[in-house]
């Protein structure tokens, strides 16, 4: 995608109102690692999201935070604002490549230094630079997205997370200061066809190759601008990370129209990411 060319027309939604959240990005090691999204992991006891902020005081927000992500979207209660700019995406007109790595709770992409991918326009009053980009499948019978819309949720959620380049020199600065992250969220629906970005991540050669915690496969030649609809709108609130520390320094945009992905590239990614080594 050539350098700052247009993603959508300038059409979007924005929350009006604090929604209400359960807790939910961010990596971390040692104490900071001892979290999960249940409460019961392998048999052992690890704090699920209830009790985030409970058992770390650095992650207290967690509980008593405002502007907690993820949230339920009821679209009676946005607002429609003519006057957003498109948001902007910008890769220098080159391909992408990068790292594919199981966290061991998802399936995470990591982007080389070059080219840098920049976001901007929307509700965005600064450029921020793509930092990672993590896909979530949750359960292989459940939903999978963090976000829901209208009290539903969807089979994946591909989040796209920037920092704040102008203000911050890096994400962790970024992630504790104000107007620090922005992470763009496209939902995934399991149907007969794939979405051509996706394809090249969750393909079996490709995903069975992290088949473990800590493994990882280089990637290149991805064109990001495949991931996105021709044409979008998108709804656009204040929120937190959705792990812990959950600091509440987020520009959520949450796009629109879902993508599509085959339901064998749905059930490899849940089984990759809950294996432990």
């Amino acid at each position: 995608m050539g350098a700052a060319a247009p993603l959508s027309a300038p059409r979007a939604l924005v929350l009006w109102a604090a929604l209400g959240a359960a807790a939910h990005i961010g990596p971390a090691p040692d104490p900071e690692d001892w979290w999960s999204y249940k409460d019961n992991l392998q048999g052992n006891f690890v704090p699920g999201p209830p009790f985030w902020g409970l058992v770390n005081a650095a992650w207290s927000l967690c509980a008593v935070g405002k502007r907690q992500s993820p949230v339920d979207v009821e679209l009676k209660r946005v607002l429609y604002d003519p006057f957003l700019p498109p948001l902007r995406l910008s890769t220098g007109g080159e391909k992408l490549r990068g790292t594919l790595y199981n966290t061991g709770r998802h399936v995470s992409f990591l982007p080389a230094a070059r080219p840098v991918v920049n976001v901007s326009g929307g509700p965005l009053l600064y450029s921020h630079r793509l930092s990672e980009l993590r896909l979530l499948f949750g359960a292989r019978d459940g939903a999978g997205s963090e976000h829901q819309i209208n009290h539903q949720g969807f089979s994946a959620e591909v989040q796209l997370i920037h920092f704040n380049q102008e203000l911050y020199g890096n994400l962790s600065a970024a992630s504790r200061g104000p107007n620090g992250l922005a992470i763009l969220s496209l939902f995934v629906n399991v149907a007969g066809s794939s979405n051509p970005f996706l394809s090249r991540l969750l393909n079996r050669d490709t995903i069975t190759r992290i088949s473990y915690k800590n493994d990882a496969y280089f990637l290149q030649d991805l064109s990001l601008e495949l991931l996105f609809p021709e044409s979008f709108g998108f709804i656009t609130y204040q929120g937190s990370l959705s792990t812990p520390p959950c600091s509440e320094t987020v520009t959520w945009i949450l796009i629109d129209r879902a993508l599509n992905i085959t339901s064998l590239q749905w059930m490899v990614p849940p089984m990759v990411a809950e294996t432990p080594h």
